[in-house]
């Protein structure tokens, strides 16, 4: 069983240098076979390696998050349904949101609060945050308020990462704050290069950093608990 759950990684990565290949040659007719097939084999992965918590709302939660990733995926294919597709990532974020806040230790219990300490540790997601959008602001026109929403959330879903600092295990934190990170970055690229500047590289830029933060999220939850 395990060598069958390795081999959905083994077509994760075969099907996503495939679709880097077809981005990085402009093929975009081939990559409406190549992108959707991505987070699918991922999502089979984490089926399998999750079967043990059937059920349960972290299961749930990242499955919905990985349905809304892969809607996300097909949807931005084309680019009259852009406002769509950034509505399903905005519901992969809120069920990432939902998942990293469950898979710690005692995830609901309120203790004091020093706001300052926390928006000190948050300043380094802010501030990228901040940059992306100070610099993509003039181009919105009409898509500034679901930019605006979608930024708020994406921050919430990087500073939840953030928060599981000491209550999991130094692997999946790492992993699931480095891929929230990630995926922040990419969704920043995105952003600039359709919004500010465009620039050639932002295509293979935006998919080789979207790849990795999904893997790298997937396998920080593995980490927390779940046995593959």
């Amino acid at each position: 069983m395990r060598n069958k759950n390795i081999l959905w990684l083994y077509i994760f990565l075969l099907v996503a240098v495939i679709d880097l290949f077809f981005t990085a040659e402009g093929n975009s007719e081939f990559r409406i076979y190549s992108k959707p097939l991505i987070i699918l084999s991922l999502g089979f992965y984490f089926w399998q390696i999750s079967k043990n918590v059937a059920g349960t709302l972290i299961r749930k939660a990242m499955l919905g998050a990985l349905i809304f990733s892969w809607l996300g995926d097909v949807l931005l294919l084309f680019p009259y349904l852009f406002l769509y597709g950034l509505g399903a990532f905005l519901m992969a974020h809120v069920c990432f949101i939902i998942s990293f806040k469950i898979s710690q230790e005692k995830p609901f219990e309120i203790g004091q609060v020093n706001f300052i300490k926390l928006f000190l540790y948050n300043l380094p997601i802010y501030i990228p945050a901040g940059i992306a959008y100070f610099l993509i602001n003039p181009g919105l026109g009409e898509f500034k308020i679901p930019v605006v929403i979608y930024i708020l959330i994406i921050v919430t879903m990087v500073t939840t990462a953030r928060e599981r600092f000491g209550k999991t295990n130094a692997s999946s934190f790492w992993q699931v704050f480095i891929g929230a990170f990630t995926f922040m970055i990419s969704d920043g690229i995105l952003a600039i290069n359709m919004f500010y500047k465009p620039f050639p590289e932002a295509p293979v830029l935006v998919m080789g950093t979207y790849i990795l933060a999904q893997l790298l999220i997937i396998m920080g939850i593995r980490a927390h608990y779940l046995k593959g």
